[in-house]
């Protein structure tokens, strides 16, 4: 008999095959039960998210569970059992827990609605699941659970449990979402109990309402945590130097995956730096491959509209055309290589329409650049989808969706249909660099009135918590801006800042006139990434504009109206690095718009839905609503503001040719100013950081 510690550590560690033999199945259900005791019970949960499933979806479980109940009560420990009997048997009767709470899960989400599944074979199907799970709960109970203390059942919910508030070390949504769970847990019942508590919060959240609804679509700035966000309609997730890093601090079990890949490369051990960049890649596969896995079936079901992943090209080869590509066409190709065993156990038994093995990827090309405007061509042109990012300004957006769009007619031109496009609009990061730059504007001036400037600014450093920063730098100007910075001034009205800009009576002769002041200033920067975001919209996708695209496309390169028609419909503005709710609300669109949002946020937007005057439909396409035009004439005093805001004579003339006209202003960021504007240059610098230590 196995000991409690036992039972946990063997459902924790569990793995699957590797790699997972071709498929030898009979029909749907062999295919999902020899998939989950090969160790893939997400894999074989997930089979039946295909519209041929549809009508056949409770006579296919019921069959699932015949056999793994079969397996089950063949497998309840005995003493005769050796240890090793006993561990292949406990690691059966998990896999058989979780393969049927993932499908319930997947019947109780968005998915469910996708595929097309009938209400009534969908209640039928979790009502026998549930029953099946308390038997079996029940099963463990009356047959030795008393020696071991510690049931399977409960061993799999605190593994998934677990597992959920790992993201963001329990900051983040669905690490909330996992606390509440467990809340609603019932002791005798704790597989069933998670089944039905994991729904009620699924179906309750602000995210899969908004996903029933049709008023926005939504991605994920993190690398874990994803069943559970496509559970509430997710369709992407954003990866990059910092987030692979991230999920390799909060899931030490890449590690041990990672391991595996280390085994096969001898040649690294001697001389790791030769191989650094190959390293790197190969570490960001271990952890990018599950999120291919895990938005597969919505991007089979939407034909690669739905269901991407983002991969960051490596920053340090950015600048290069070639590098990048030569890159991406790797990345691309064991992507492809991994999809197609992949999918041969996803799909096995349906027809063989659709591409399979295509992979649901898109490559993260940094705006920074001129040699951008190729890259993202090229790519497209392939058929290789592109996600343009470290993009703030109207301007590079606007040139780089443009390239976009060449490259998918292209594509188009030689048979090939295009994947799923994003244009990131980094607002939140164009915010912070404008607070940035204001708050040291002002903490300049008002030091520069002070009678021992660097007195205050020692005394404000140490009340921000930047003192052991400063001590490492020498230059006045540097100090500035370190304690200028969002890093530590996360607020322009902070007691502290408020009191220096007020002593300087730069801003008024009071500390209440200069909070006001600066919280003003806070609120109107606050709109900078949604007015920015708003502007590239409306270019694009407003009902005027993206008429005129389509014709504008038909003429320009020789398509017809319904492949014109797919280049727009492939193409997502992406709203990212949200510092507020408001963030995501106000740029919900029904079309074109994926919103992509860090854990916390994704928190942050669900507790705003909580507060008593909140309403969703107030915030239907709120991404065309008119904000206070003095908010923006205010703004576009700021210089880099208007960089961002404003287009540039060259575009206005390209956009003029398509039929789009208006005041747009001239001042816009040119193409060869791109690698030095500030917002570009701080985030070029974090990204390549993180990256080579990462290395």
């Amino acid at each position: 008999m196995l000991k409690p510690n036992e039972v946990a550590s063997i459902i924790a560690q569990s793995r699957p095959e590797k790699p997972i033999s071709l498929p030898l199945s009979l029909d749907h259900s062999d295919n999902i039960c020899r998939t989950t005791l090969k160790g893939e019970p997400q894999l074989a949960a997930d089979h039946i998210l295909h519209r041929e499933m549809k009508g056949k979806l409770n006579e296919t479980v019921g069959r699932v569970i015949r056999q793994l109940n079969l397996e089950f009560v063949g497998s309840m420990p005995s003493s005769k059992d050796s240890k090793e009997a006993s561990r292949k048997n406990t690691q059966n009767r998990g896999w058989a827990y979780q393969v049927l709470m993932e499908i319930a899960l997947n019947l109780a989400g968005i998915e469910s609605r996708m595929v097309g599944f009938s209400r009534d074979e969908v209640r039928k199907a979790y009502e026998h699941i549930l029953y099946t799970l308390k038997v079996w709960e029940h099963l463990e109970r009356k047959g030795g659970l008393t020696a071991s203390r510690i049931s399977v059942a409960e061993a799999v919910v605190k593994k998934l449990i677990n597992d959920m508030k790992k993201v963001m070390k329990g900051a983040g949504m669905v690490a909330k979402m996992g606390e509440e769970i467990e809340k609603g847990l019932e002791e005798k019942n704790l597989a069933a109990s998670f089944v039905s508590e994991a729904k009620k919060v699924i179906r309750k959240n602000i995210y899969y309402s908004m996903g029933v609804k049709g008023l926005g679509k939504f991605g994920n700035d993190y690398a874990i945590g994803l069943r559970y966000l496509r559970h509430l309609g997710y369709a992407q997730v954003s990866t990059n130097p910092v987030l692979a890093a991230r999920a390799y601090e909060d899931d030490v079990s890449l590690w041990e995956d990672f391991k595996e890949v280390v085994k096969n490369h001898p040649e690294w051990q001697g001389s790791p730096e030769d191989f650094a960049d190959e390293i790197a890649m190969e570490a960001t596969k271990t952890a990018l491959w599950p999120n291919l896995a895990v938005f597969r079936p919505i991007a089979l079901l939407s034909k690669l509209h739905h269901g991407l992943v983002s991969y960051q090209l490596n920053p340090n080869v950015a600048e290069s055309l070639e590098g990048s590509l030569k890159d991406a066409l790797a990345i691309y190709s064991s992507a492809q290589e991994f999809l197609r065993n992949y999918d041969s156990h996803l799909l096995w038994g349906y027809s063989q329409d659709g591409e399979r093995g295509r992979p649901n990827m898109v490559f993260k090309v940094a705006g920074a650049y001129p040699s951008s405007i190729q890259i993202t061509k090229d790519l497209n042109s392939l058929g290789i989808g592109t996600n343009n990012t470290v993009t703030y300004t109207v301007s590079q957006e606007a040139t780089l969706i443009m390239a976009a769009m060449e490259g998918m007619a292209a594509a188009l031109k030689m048979g090939i249909s295009p994947t799923q496009v994003y244009e990131t609009n980094m607002g939140g990061r164009l915010e912070s660099h404008l607070r940035d730059l204001e708050a040291e504007r002002l903490l300049t001036e008002a030091l520069g009135k002070a009678k021992d400037r660097d007195k205050s600014l020692r005394e404000l450093a140490q009340t921000l918590g930047a003192t052991e920063e400063l001590q490492e730098l020498s230059s006045f100007k540097e100090k500035v801006g370190v304690v200028s910075s969002y890093k530590y001034l996360k607020s322009l009205t902070h007691p502290d800042f408020v009191e220096v800009i007020a002593g300087a009576r730069i801003r008024g002769y009071s500390k209440e006139k200069a909070s006001a002041f600066l919280g003003n200033l806070e609120c109107d920067i606050g709109y900078a990434g949604t007015l920015v975001a708003q502007k590239v919209y409306r270019i694009f996708f407003s009902q005027e504009n993206r008429a005129r695209w389509v014709s504008y496309l038909e003429k320009q390169f020789g398509l017809a109206k319904a492949q014109a028609e797919e280049i727009m419909d492939k193409i997502d503005l992406l709203p990212a690095s949200k510092r507020k709710p408001n963030d995501t609300y106000f740029t919900l669109a029904r079309k074109n718009m994926t919103n992509t949002e860090f854990p916390n946020h994704q928190q942050s937007v669900l507790e705003a839905s909580y507060q008593k005057e909140f309403s969703l439909s107030d915030f239907e396409d709120a991404i065309l609503r008119d904000h206070d035009p003095k908010i923006l004439s205010r703004l576009l005093k700021l210089p880099d503001f208007r960089k961002a805001y404003e287009l540039t004579p060259e575009l206005e003339e390209k956009l003029g040719r398509v039929g789009i006209r208006d005041d747009f202003g001239e001042r816009g960021l040119e193409v060869d100013e791109w690698p030095t504007f500030g917002s570009v240059v701080k985030t070029m610098r974090e990204f390549t950081d993180a990256y080579n230590t990462f290395r």
